[in-house]
């Protein structure tokens, strides 16, 4: 069975996937060189820009790789199975996203809450997606992407996580 991932729309999507575009990016560009090389007179030059371009595309190609790789794995929800009510889970979620100051941007009752953590004046913050359903609750945070990827953002996002799992226990 597949896991069931966040599906990012809009201005979001192009923000978080941006990264795997400029590889692609550089990786167009190294193949043009390759092309290019194959026009030149000199020999050694052409041979030179080759194997550069060849690098280049090997290295853009293996981080578009791993930065895809990475996204879609924390793109990836977690479920707890529960037996409450969908309401007193969804209250309990509404709560602690009370509690923590986040802002909340997307709400439907029962089903779906949506809501941003406490950035900075340069970062959104992380993004955090709660779904009910009748026996288990899907939870998925991800890093903004203006910070870029790290492992700040990861164990941030983790701990997202975590509190909306503990939110749910308890």
């Amino acid at each position: 069975m597949r896991p069931e991932r966040l599906q990012l729309v809009g201005g979001d999507w192009a923000r978080y996937f941006a990264p795997v575009a400029i590889c692609l990016y550089i990786a167009a560009i190294c193949v043009a060189m390759i092309v290019t090389a194959a026009f030149l007179s000199n020999r050694h030059e052409s041979l030179a820009i080759s194997a550069a371009g060849l690098f280049g595309l090997v290295m853009s190609c293996a981080l578009g790789a791993a930065l895809l790789f990475t996204q879609l794995r924390e793109l990836r929800f977690v479920s707890v199975h529960t037996h409450a009510d969908i309401t007193s889970r969804f209250q309990r979620v509404r709560a602690l996203a009370q509690d923590q100051g986040w802002r909340i941007t997307g709400e439907q009752i029962g089903e779906r809450l949506e809501a941003r953590t406490i950035g900075s004046v340069l970062d959104a913050g992380e993004l955090v997606v709660v779904q009910f359903l009748p026996d288990e609750v899907r939870v998925a945070s991800i890093c903004d992407p203006s910070v870029g990827f790290s492992l700040v953002g990861q164990k941030r996002c983790q701990h997202n996580r975590e509190l909306v799992v503990h939110a749910l226990a308890g």
